[in-house]
């Protein structure tokens, strides 16, 4: 991560000034089971000082790594799983007037639990993270009603919803 300050040209030929965080991209995953449900996390998060609803994510931050390979990497590593379905949902940029963070979210399906010796150790942050399984449309009425705030959340699980019920409504 760097923070960079730029001076940006503005279309009546003056100057500002624009702090970018330039950041690694990351993928978010929503993991939906057999019954309709989808995997949620809760995990603290100090810059605002609470415990978000979030869904399993991380950044491409292993060289050479396609976003996919990563959100495989990842759902292994914080949730036990593998899938055998993988369907690209959405791509968002997460905050682009501060960041350049590029976010792709995957939809993840067909899961299994990982072998005993591939289980990750869990450190630091992501020791205190507490999984829940919740019904994809009690994920939805929780976005919808401020309970789950988390951008990569709410546009993955909204973006899961419209997917999975587009043939439903057609």
């Amino acid at each position: 991560m760097d923070v960079v300050l730029d001076e940006v040209e503005t279309p009546e030929g003056g100057a500002v000034h624009r702090t970018t965080v330039r950041h690694d991209d990351a993928v978010g995953i929503v993991v939906t089971d057999d019954q309709g449900r989808v995997l949620l996390l809760e995990q603290y998060r100090h810059p605002v000082r609470h415990r978000l609803v979030e869904l399993p994510a991380g950044l491409l931050d292993v060289a050479g790594e396609a976003p996919r390979e990563a959100a495989v990497r990842e759902l292994a590593e914080e949730t036990d799983l593998v899938a055998s379905s993988w369907e690209p949902l959405v791509t968002l940029r997460s905050s682009p007037g501060f960041t350049d963070e590029r976010v792709e979210v995957f939809w993840a399906r067909g899961l299994e639990a990982v072998s005993d010796d591939a289980r990750t150790e869990r450190l630091d942050e992501e020791a205190d993270m507490t999984a829940v399984w919740v019904r994809l449309e009690d994920a939805v009425a929780a976005v919808l009603d401020g309970r789950i705030t988390n951008a990569l959340a709410v546009a993955g699980l909204l973006a899961c919803h419209a997917r999975a019920h587009r043939g439903a409504d057609a």
